[in-house]
């Protein structure tokens, strides 16, 4: 992890990293995300990875199921994408990637030196924040490259306005 992070200003800005999956709070992580972006003249890029595991089936199935799944990738990033255009006039980029999410995380952020910020969101459940945020900003917060910031799952568009 020795990739150097940029200077930040008007030609190259500060992105804030989201991870993009299915769980409820996800939209709350690309709120946070799309607010402070706009608020520090930054820029969103959202991170949806297809984890290998769920492709391996017949051969020929494969191919397939994997072109379908990064169809639907597609589809939901480009909503997300609508959606922070509607919630603050901003665009966004996205990267589709294949393999472990922490691995892929990683390995985006190494990609892009411009990333300067990762964003989760707490999972609301009894069970905890959820796996990629216990790992991330548990187990491998004291090695990771970046500020990790994890947004409560439950946080109201007020208290969101308040902190952005």
């Amino acid at each position: 992890m020795g990739t150097r992070r940029k200077k930040y200003d008007t030609e190259n800005p500060r992105k804030f990293l989201v991870v993009i999956d299915d769980t409820p709070e996800c939209e709350r992580a690309v709120l946070y995300a799309a607010k402070r972006a706009k608020s520090t003249r930054g820029r969103v890029v959202m991170l949806f990875v297809l984890v290998p595991g769920e492709f391996q089936h017949w051969l020929g199935v494969e191919d397939i199921m994997r072109a379908e799944a990064y169809e639907e990738a597609e589809k939901i990033l480009s909503d997300y994408v609508a959606k922070i255009r509607d919630w603050c006039n901003e665009s966004a980029d996205y990267i589709i990637l294949e393999g472990q999410r922490a691995d892929q995380i990683v390995q985006a952020i190494e990609d892009d030196p411009s990333i300067a910020i990762l964003v989760l969101a707490a999972g609301t459940e009894s069970e905890g924040p959820g796996p990629l945020v216990s790992t991330l900003a548990g187990r491998m917060s004291g090695t990771f490259p970046i500020p990790i910031t994890v947004v409560p799952g439950n946080i109201t568009d007020e208290d969101m306005d308040a902190v952005t």
